[in-house]
């Protein structure tokens, strides 16, 4: 490897650290998000929602949230409310949510990956 092949390499990997960084998600600026704009509905544990319909959200994937969340903000997927609700979250807030509903203990039983 040349020192300019070695060079770019190292660019590289630096500036894929930054962008994952960057989306990476905070568990505990997502808990502040999810205190103003989900548990009116989701509930304070993301467990006891409002309506029996509504789903729980502690426990969930993370990239489930985040693809959710994103495909309402969107409009790939429909929901009057959560269109509304998804719709002026930035990426970085939705990546925050998505760390702090995944890293609570939810009542669905499947193994984490």
């Amino acid at each position: 490897m040349t020192m300019k092949t070695f060079g770019r390499s190292v660019f590289f990997a630096s500036a894929l650290a930054f962008a994952m960084s960057a989306q990476a998600g905070n568990p505990i600026k997502g808990k502040e998000k999810a205190d103003q704009a989900c548990a009116a509905c989701h509930g304070a544990d993301g467990v006891k929602a409002i309506d029996g319909s509504y789903p729980i959200l502690a426990g969930q994937y993370e990239d489930f949230i985040v693809r959710a969340l994103s495909d309402y903000k969107s409009g790939a997927r429909k929901n009057a409310i959560m269109s509304g609700m998804a719709g002026p979250l930035t990426k970085q807030e939705i990546a925050d949510l998505a760390a702090y509903y995944s890293s609570l203990p939810g009542p669905l039983g499947f193994v984490k990956r």
